[in-house]
């Protein structure tokens, strides 16, 4: 299981003052308020920076970091991803998953291994994941009971059934 968990990708600076518009990667963008630091993965290395303001702006959460008060301080993570540790990551209910923790599950049908999860596409109504089949490629299963039988993080295995129609 992943150690840390995204939260957000630096889309761009604003304004002059070291302030970032991040893209968030969270259910809930609101959270922002709650954090008082996340760590920058520069690709290299993970820096530790505090939280000093939140606002929202469209589909956009701005921070400001403290010690960080001008653009071109900050100018050079765009596109990078800001995340939190597990500790400090929101509980899930029950039947509730990370992300990051079903990307690369073996995926099984009643018959065998089916394929691997490769990503999970976020619609309106629910979740799709996105299967690389042995046998049948690409495949979209909505997340589903109908189509999700059992999820097991610790096997790292996922137990579905093929509705007609999908393959």
């Amino acid at each position: 299981m992943e150690q840390f968990l995204q939260v957000g990708v630096i889309s761009s600076t604003h304004g002059i003052r070291g302030e970032v518009k991040v893209f968030p990667t969270t259910d809930d963008a609101a959270r922002f308020k709650q954090l008082k630091s996340v760590l920058l993965d520069t690709g290299k290395e993970r820096i530790g920076l505090e939280i000093q303001s939140v606002k929202f702006f469209k589909q956009f959460v701005i921070v400001k970091f403290k010690g960080i008060d001008n653009i071109n301080d900050i100018e050079r993570y765009k596109g990078r991803s800001l995340l939190v540790s597990r500790e400090d990551a929101v509980e899930l209910d029950k039947d509730e998953y990370y992300i990051a923790d079903l990307i690369g599950m073996d995926v099984f049908t009643e018959e065998g291994h089916f394929g691997v999860l490769r990503d999970v596409m976020e619609t309106g109504a629910n979740e799709v994941y996105i299967v690389d089949s042995d046998s049948h490629g690409e495949v979209l299963i909505p997340a589903i009971r109908q189509c999700v039988l059992n999820v097991d993080p610790e096997e790292n295995r996922m137990t579905v059934r093929i509705m007609d129609g999908l393959i």
